[in-house]
Formats: structure tokens, sequence, C-alpha cells
């Protein structure tokens, strides 16, 4: 039903939360600051030892640093206990000793709605239950035997057994008094205006009850026990109690195991039902799995509001790598700081409960300690193998690809962190010496302090000592760099004035160049600039150090004396910012319009073999205007004069001399 907004405001304000909130937890004596209304504790939502979870009563909320659950007193009560709206907020006024409103009488007939059919899934799961211990249903008490499952166990999850016959559970809940409407509403038959009598949904299959939050059964799964059937799992279909794709088997069972201080430290997410069952009874019982589908991003949120870095394990096969795959793909957008998952796969095409009905729990342990970051799936299922990478257009195409997937991140934070670790794991792929036959790859394996760039004659590229940048006569040296004069210009500021990175990380750390000297010196200029203490004398130690003091030098050089005054300690970092500005809009400019030319050649040649005179006369002028624009912008240097008033260059002029 729909409560008043003042009068939920009203309870809420009568009701400290960390008086709701404490007959759940135990406060942290050090954290907590009873006389400001602040309270820590460890989080009741996912296992940990160092409390992380905080409410403040003047706000009337509470947030985890760990997992990332938030909300307020109702939201408390409907995430952990399960609870529906209206028994929360039930909850809430006793505590506040408010008086209920009057309930809307549509509201009152749905939520009795629902109840009823709680209740008629209840029935027919005892029905099911009982129909397992029957004649009929030895066939399926000798399956679950030779899948190792204990009396135990199946009483643990209720299996049962649904007899090969089209009406015998419809015959059952009517001789209960369940009417025909609730029967067809419970999905427990398929029913519909093509067809004269309805029949039940489950015939001849061993039977799964799927439970909510609250551990009521609100949906089956069940399993077919001929081969020839059509579907060999077959789910309960959506109803009013059941959307598949908000529900995980096992979740209710699994978020208890992670209570206390001996509880489970993570959620596993398996693949089928006979998995969670078998873990279970091998002692692991922290394990949910979605309804034979693939997992849907409602699933993977509600397993974060459990633990904020659950396990994904696959089939170590061709279908679970591409499962995992798939999975990371879902999640990677969904990232936030401190939410994260790891996959792990399973040997020799085994599934879980092969695993450890062969080897038992030590088994499984073992491939959850080997278990992986997300990252690591996601860059190798992009990189492919190194030799993926044995030309540069390949490796150009790897790089687009691993740029695209980073993009797709909606949080900026763990972007970033993406974007910078992407960028050191291709340039450490691909830094191996010059392979054979193919021209050789960008990067050479010369060691620190000579160099990382071939010195080849011919390659364009100096391979000066680093006493180079420390030479007052650099910038009078000959430059033979491939970078443009505005890129080197872009490239000095950021690093004279390292702050510069960290205001701007994410449209710096999405720059690209041409220019081959660029290809290692990027993702380690970045990590290091981006370092919150890194000043402008340490960075430039920093990458002399790793082997970029020829490709510094070489920047500075080409900039010249005329613009050096920016790598000075007195420069005003409102005149270097103006500079940097200016050469990243021509810089990007210049970029787009490289882009629109290539474009348009293409699309020229496919028009002149095709012989189509229309289209050539449009594209023609069009590439003309480009060409002409990027003319413009090559022969266009960077407007200096003006620049610098602040740090003292135009001193003079300003005071009339």
């Amino acid at each position: 039903m729909r409560f008043p907004t003042s009068f939920l405001d009203e309870i809420r304000d009568r009701v400290p939360i960390s008086s709701l909130i404490g007959t759940r937890v135990t406060w942290d004596r050090k954290k907590t600051n009873v006389g400001r209304g602040d309270y820590w504790a460890c989080c009741p939502f996912h296992g940990e030892k160092s409390p992380s979870f905080h409410c403040e009563d003047r706000k009337g909320r509470y947030h985890c640093f760990g997992c990332g659950v938030t909300g307020d007193h109702f939201r408390f009560l409907t995430e952990l206990d399960g609870m529906a709206f209206p028994e929360a907020v039930e909850r809430i006024a006793d505590m506040a000793g408010v008086a209920m409103p009057e309930r809307d009488p549509m509201a009152e007939r749905r939520e009795e709605k629902r109840r009823t059919l709680v209740d008629v899934m209840e029935l027919a799961a005892s029905f099911f239950q009982d129909q397992l211990q029957t004649g009929a249903g030895a066939k399926a008490r000798a399956y679950l035997r030779e899948r190792g499952l204990s009396a135990r166990t199946i009483d643990t999850f209720r299996l049962g057994y649904a007899p090969e016959s089209r009406n015998a559970l419809k015959e059952f809940l009517a001789s209960k008094g369940v009417e025909k409407q609730e029967i067809e509403a419970c999905g427990l038959v398929v029913h519909g205006p093509d067809i004269a009598v309805s029949y039940d949904r489950f015939r001849d299959r061993i039977m799964f009850p799927i439970l909510s939050s609250r551990e009521k059964v609100i949906a089956f799964g069940g399993r077919a026990m001929r081969a020839d059937a059509m579907a060999k799992y077959l789910n309960s279909n959506e109803t009013e109690l059941f959307h598949k794709g908000n529900v995980l088997f096992n979740f209710a069972r699994a978020r208890r195991s992670l209570s206390g201080a001996d509880g489970a430290k993570t959620i596993i997410a398996v693949e089928g039902y006979m998995d969670v069952i078998a873990l279970h009874q091998a002692g692991i019982e922290n394990a949910v799995a979605p309804l034979g589908t693939a997992l849907t991003e409602n699933q993977l949120q509600l397993i974060w509001r459990m633990t904020s870095e659950p396990v994904l394990c696959f089939d170590g096969d061709g279908a679970g790598i591409r499962a995992a795959e798939r999975a990371a793909g879902l999640a990677l957008p969904l990232l936030k700081p401190g939410h994260s998952l790891r996959i792990a796969l399973l040997p020799g095409g085994k599934d879980p409960d092969d695993l450890v009905r062969e080897g038992g729990r030590q088994a499984f342990d073992a491939v959850l300690a080997q278990a992986r970051p997300l990252a690591d799936t996601v860059f190798e299922r992009e990189a492919g193998a190194p030799e993926a990478g044995e030309t540069p257009e390949r490796r150009a195409a790897i790089e687009a690809r691993v740029n695209a997937l980073v993009a797709t991140i909606a949080d900026e934070s763990v972007r970033r962190h993406y974007q910078q670790d992407f960028r050191n794991r291709l340039y450490q792929r691909f830094r191996g010496p010059s392979r054979s036959g193919g021209g050789g790859g960008s990067f050479s394996g010369a060691p620190k302090g000579q160099g990382r760039f071939n010195g080849q004659r011919g390659s364009g590229i100096l391979s000066a000592s680093d006493r180079l940048s420390r030479s007052p006569l650099a910038s009078l040296r000959p430059v033979t760099t491939n970078l443009t004069f505005r890129e080197c210009q872009l490239v000095f500021c950021l690093i004279s004035h390292p702050e510069l990175v960290r205001e701007d990380f994410d449209s710096i750390s999405a720059l690209s160049f041409d220019a081959s000297e660029m290809r290692a010196f990027w993702p380690v200029f970045l990590a290091e600039a981006s370092r919150p203490d890194m000043g402008r004398e340490k960075l430039r130690l920093k990458l002399e150090t790793q082997g970029f003091a020829s490709v510094v030098s070489q920047i500075s050089a080409h900039v010249g004396r005329n613009v050096h005054w920016i790598a000075g300690p007195d420069a005003a970092l409102e005149d270097v910012r103006e500079i940097y500005q200016q050469a990243l809009a021509l810089h990007n400019r210049a970029r787009s319009l490289a882009r629109q030319k290539s474009e348009l050649e293409r699309e020229i040649a496919e028009a002149t073999e095709e012989g189509n005179a229309e289209l050539l006369a449009e594209l023609m002028p069009a590439l003309i205007s480009v060409q002409n624009e990027i003319a413009r912008i090559d022969n266009q240097e960077a407007e200096i004069d003006g620049f610098g008033l602040m740090s003292g260059r135009g001193g003079k002029a300003r005071n009339g001399a």
C-alpha cells in the first residue's frame, strides 16, 4: 500500500536509525562517537573483519564503504531481512509508537492475493516432496543417489518429484480448495485461450523449489528424467511472485553464510542448481546460481549487495569460457569503487558437482584460490595471445578494442584506473625485442637508463644518453622526433606541470599519438604523473631512470627556447594551462581531420571502382576542404605572444617599458 510522505517522515524522525540497526550489529567502540550520533560496525550485508559500515542518526542513513550498500530505515529491513515495504513500515511505526494509517482496500486485496499464492506454492512444494518418496518417485530417488546427494541434503533443499501425469498436481490442489485462477496465477499449469483443459506444467521431473529472499517458495525448476524431453531444465513462468531475472537460487541461505566472525568471505556464483547443492553438501554454503540462463544485471546487483568481490565460477570448456566473457562484459559498465568480481575456471571441463565428488572441498577451494581479477579476463579476451600483436596494425586494433571496452565503465574513477592499468598491460605485452620478418614491434628490450626505443640507424629515433636532457644545449641539438610542434608543446606542458594531468586525467589519458616514441613513453608517463605527490623534478627523474631521458630531451628540444620558460619553477600555472589548452584543441582538431581525410579517401576509392561519378562529385570538394584545413593547421604554430604575462615574460611591456 501507499503511505503518506508525512507519515513516513514522522516515524523515521521518531526512531534513530542506530537503534534499529543496533539490534543487528555490534558497534565498534573505537570509531563510534555516540555523542554525535555517528556509528561504525562490521557490515551486516557482507562479511568483513574491520568496520566499514557507517550510519548517522542526524541524516537517518547508512552506508557501507566496503560493499556500497546505502539506504534508510525501510531499506535496511527490506534488503537485509527481505521484508515487504509495508511490513518494514509497520515495524518502524511500532518502534515509534505511532498507529498505522488506514489501509487502502485495493492494496489490501493485492497483498492478500500474494499471500494466497505463496500458500499455494507451499502446498505444491509439499506435494512434490511427498511424491519423491512414493513408488513413482523411485527413478528420481535413484538419480539423486547417483549424483551423491544424501537424504539430509535432499531434505534441506526440499527436492521433490513431479509425477508423469497431466493433472496430478492440479487435482491435489483442487482437493485442498485451491481455485483454478490461483493455480494458473502460480504458473503451475499450462493454460490459455487455445487450451481447452489446463494441464500440469511439470511432469516426470525432479523438482527444485526456488525461494524468495524471505525463504518463501515462489517458483520451481524441474529437471527432466527422460532423455528425449524437449527441455532438460524447465523453470516456472513469470508470475506475480516470480521474475526470473531478479532471483538467485539459494540467495537467502548464501547470505546467511556471510554472517558471523567465522562466516564465508564472499559469494560464489555457479551455473546450476545441482552445482549449488553439491557445494552445500561439501560444506560450501555461500554459492548461488542464476536460473538456467546467463547472469543478469539485476542478479549481479543482488550479489553485490552481499559482497563486494564475488567469484563467478564457470566450467573450463569452451562454453564456460564464453559464459565467463559474457559475464565480464555485463559487469564492466557496472563497476564501482570497491565493487568488482573475480572469475574462476574449473579444470578439464568439469563442473563443481564433479569436482567436489572426486576431490572434496579441497579441490574446489584450490580452484577458488586461482580465481583471477575481472581486469585479467577482459584484457586477455581482447588482447589474445602475444602473437596477436605481431604487427603495428594488429597492435593498434587490440588497443582500439581495449579502449572501447574501458569506455563503457560508467564510474569515472574506476574507468580512469582501468585505462591506466590496460595501458601498462599493453606496454608490457608488446615491449619485447623486434620480431623477425615483419618490421618488428614498436618496443625494444633495452635496459633501464639506455632508452627503451630502438637506436638503429634510419629509425628516426635518437639514442642519446641521459645526460642530454640535463644539457643546457639540448634545445640547440637537431631534432628527429615524429611528434609535431603542437604535440611536443602539449606533452612538454604536462611534463613540466604534472598537476595538469591530475586536473583532467580522463581527457589526457584518452590522448593518442602517431609517433612511435610515445607508445612506450605515454602509459609510463601517465602512471607516474597521476600520483598525488608527483612534482616536475621528481617526475623527470622517474622518467629518466626508466629509460626515457632521450624522449624528454627530444620533446624539450622540439618546443625550442621561445616557450622553454614554461618548464621553470616560476611559471604561472594559468599561463601554462592556456598554452596546454590551445595545444590540446589543435591536437584534437588535427586528429579529427586526419580521420575525416582517411574516411573520404576510402569512400572516393570505392566510388571510383564503382564508377559512381555523382558520388565522386560530392566527395572530392569535401576532401579538398579537409586537406586545406589540415594544411592550415600544419602551417600554424602555437601563438605564444601574450602568454606568460603572469610569469614575468611580458613584464616590460606591461610596465610601459
